[in-house]
């Protein structure tokens, strides 16, 4: 019968050896809070966060030849904030030549294209639109 050698000898060693320090470091920085807190702390995190483009938006970023610009992103994200204030779930939101409809719960563009591209610019499904 084989028996296993024990290589260490303590938990402690194992876990040296074999989880990075960051690791540790960042589950410490928790152990004095509770879980309230702890979620309170990352829903301020993803409040903050910016928005995201869906898979759909990016595809059509990329087939239309859509490049925005870093102040066009800081302006449609105005809009998505000035929609969010006034209570908007779906909402158009209008930069320069470009139309994007935002999901604004969920802080993300559901899709995007310019505006001479929609034949009689006309929008669906949304509740309200944001002109930046």
């Amino acid at each position: 019968m084989n028996k296993i050698s024990n290589q260490f000898s303590s938990i402690e060693q194992v876990t040296d050896r074999y989880l990075k320090k960051d690791n540790r470091s960042s589950v410490n920085n928790y152990s004095d809070l509770s879980f309230g807190e702890i979620l309170k702390q990352k829903q301020a995190v993803n409040e903050s966060s910016t928005l995201k483009f869906s898979k759909h938006a990016s595809q059509r970023l990329q087939s239309r030849n859509i490049e925005l610009s870093n102040e066009q992103k800081e302006r449609l994200e105005t809009g998505a904030e000035k929609a969010e204030a006034k209570g908007m779930r779906e909402s158009l939101v209008i930069v320069d030549s470009y139309s994007f409809i935002v999901n604004v719960p969920s802080k993300t563009v559901v899709t995007a294209m310019e505006q001479s591209e929609s034949e009689e610019n006309i929008y669906t499904n949304i509740d309200g639109a944001v002109i930046i």
